[in-house]
């Protein structure tokens, strides 16, 4: 009897952490992709990055080549910090008013730029204003370049209050695309909020591949 009473408590012990391994790793039910254009930004790129850490969040930055050129560190930062670096054109123009050589040029000075500061090279790419065409297209492909827009678009480029900002990101369903920009206060404040919103919908923020799609990160 003594061995059975030793064998059922050593159960019960081994039992308890696998169960408290399994809470603390619930599956997310999909993932929601949060972008941040325009960067690196010297206010607000640091506190943003802050504000996704403090979460455990991940983010895309599409950055500007000309900024990354100007803010190095702050691109090195972004990208030791685990966050994801995407090509949103060297000077922000309407890439659909150029001519292909002119859009090669902005994209492969913005690809140099960013792998110069950080050692990686983007495989991601936005055009500014969401603006693109066959020629955008084609020259984005040429440099192993996937085109990325958004599908909730939080306005906080157009003074969005924090509020506003949280409430366009938390209706996200799965597999949406967030825009959003690393240059205002609003939009830094909105990052806890956002991430707590999404996971009571059982959603988590994820990566975009190069096919286009929100995955795990």
């Amino acid at each position: 009897m003594l061995w059975r009473t030793l064998l059922a408590a050593t159960l019960v012990v081994v039992a308890l952490p696998v169960a408290a391994s399994t809470a603390q790793a619930a599956p997310c039910n999909g993932y929601v992709a949060l972008t941040y254009d325009d960067g690196p930004n010297g206010q607000f790129t640091r506190p943003l990055i802050g504000a996704l850490r403090s979460v455990g969040a991940r983010a895309t930055f599409f950055d500007l080549g000309r900024n990354v050129q100007q803010q190095a560190g702050l691109a090195r930062e972004t990208a030791s910090a685990g966050m994801w670096i995407g090509n949103h054109s060297w000077s922000h123009p309407y890439l659909t008013n150029l001519g292909a050589a002119q859009v090669a040029t902005e994209l492969a000075n913005t690809q140099n730029a960013i792998r110069s500061a950080t050692g990686q090279t983007p495989t991601l790419f936005r055009p500014p204003y969401g603006a693109t065409n066959a020629t955008v297209q084609n020259e984005a492909r040429k440099l192993g370049l996937t085109q990325v827009t958004w599908s909730v678009d939080t306005q906080d480029w157009n003074g969005a209050s924090t509020d506003a900002i949280v409430r366009s990101a938390t209706g996200a369903n799965a597999g949406a695309i967030v825009l959003m920009h690393a240059a205002y206060q609003a939009t830094v404040n909105a990052v806890p909020r956002i991430v707590q919103g999404l996971a009571a919908k059982g959603l988590c923020p994820g990566r975009i591949n190069n096919s286009g799609q929100v995955v795990a990160p």
